[in-house]
């Protein structure tokens, strides 16, 4: 199955699974997140009474989508691809810490700002070096405490394409001091196009993860391309490292972290930041993984920076 999320023209946050080219509609009042809850009965059942009864039935390319979960309770961004983490260490004269192998680390991003799959991004204030950051996401729909690696899986809902938006100057100085990326990632993460359920995946399915492709073009120039099967760290790890010692809820978002090459950061290390500038205001970004879908997002001018105190 895959599950949109958008608003419709009364304002409400709607429900629908995708069926072909069309949204078929859940009632006012469903979402996504609500149907979650449980062992996964509501969201079949939902499915079902979508094919048979939809309350409204929406053209898919031309409805506004929302991100599957637009308030999600958490926000965990892994660190999973080796390719993507063993580049940019080497381009900075830094071996792999053997400790990466041991703990799939990850940060918490801010859940009050995802923007949906076709939104305009603003530059953060303060920064000029914009980055996309190329990654799927894993939607917990089952939740749990110190989950066993091999049985985690079976407690996610879906997946969808995630861009893990970077203000790398601001990003650099914060982690200088030792407290990790804060306003370098704390504006905008985007999720969509739709969620898909894992067993629309099954046919892909490698030892950790699934055979999809993943691309990013800049302006209609590819920049990125790698495989999900590529990563280190299965969903089933991440999800039992994120889980211990503390609980996952139904609608968690889990991030795997940049494929090798996906994103700016890697690419001007290794060809040079003429081949691959920053971003700036008018570029679109597009992210696609295949059997997951595209998003595609301008980025706009933002707001700007207003000093704490008086320059010293």
């Amino acid at each position: 199955m895959r599950w949109a999320a958008y608003r419709d023209e009364q304002g409400r946050e709607r429900a629908g699974l995708v069926s072909e080219m069309e949204i078929l509609a859940l009632e006012p009042g469903v979402t996504l997140l609500g149907l979650l809850r449980g062992d996964g009965e509501r969201l079949a059942a939902a499915a079902e009474r979508a094919r048979t009864n939809p309350a409204e039935v929406r053209p898919l390319d031309q409805t506004t989508l929302r991100p599957p979960i637009p308030r999600p309770p958490s926000v965990r961004d892994f660190y999973a691809f080796e390719q993507h983490v063993k580049t940019a260490r080497q381009q900075r004269g830094l071996d792999m810490d053997p400790d990466w192998y041991q703990l799939p680390v990850f940060y918490f991003s801010n859940p009050a700002a995802i923007v949906g799959p076709h939104d305009d991004v603003p530059v953060p204030p303060g920064t000029e070096q914009l980055d996309f950051e190329l990654e799927v996401a894993a939607i917990v729909g089952r939740g749990g405490s110190d989950l066993d690696p091999d049985a985690a899986e079976s407690h996610i809902a879906g997946f969808c394409v995630m861009n893990d938006w970077s203000a790398r100057d601001i990003q650099r100085r914060e982690m200088k001091l030792s407290m990790g990326p804060v306003k370098g990632k704390d504006f905008a993460t985007t999720l969509g196009p739709v969620m898909t359920t894992p067993d629309e995946l099954e046919p892909f399915r490698t030892d950790r993860a699934y055979e999809l492709t993943m691309s990013a073009t800049v302006n209609g120039r590819e920049y990125s391309r790698a495989s999900l099967a590529d990563i280190y760290w299965s969903f089933g790890e991440m999800l039992a490292y994120a889980s211990r010692g503390t609980r996952l809820v139904p609608g968690d978002v889990i991030g795997s972290g940049t494929c090798g090459t996906g994103c700016i950061l890697e690419l001007s290390l290794v060809h040079g930041s003429d081949a691959y500038p920053w971003l700036k205001p008018g570029d679109e970004v597009v992210l696609e993984v295949e059997h997951l879908g595209r998003m595609t997002s301008r980025v706009i001018e933002g707001e700007p920076l207003r000093p704490l105190r008086p320059a010293r």
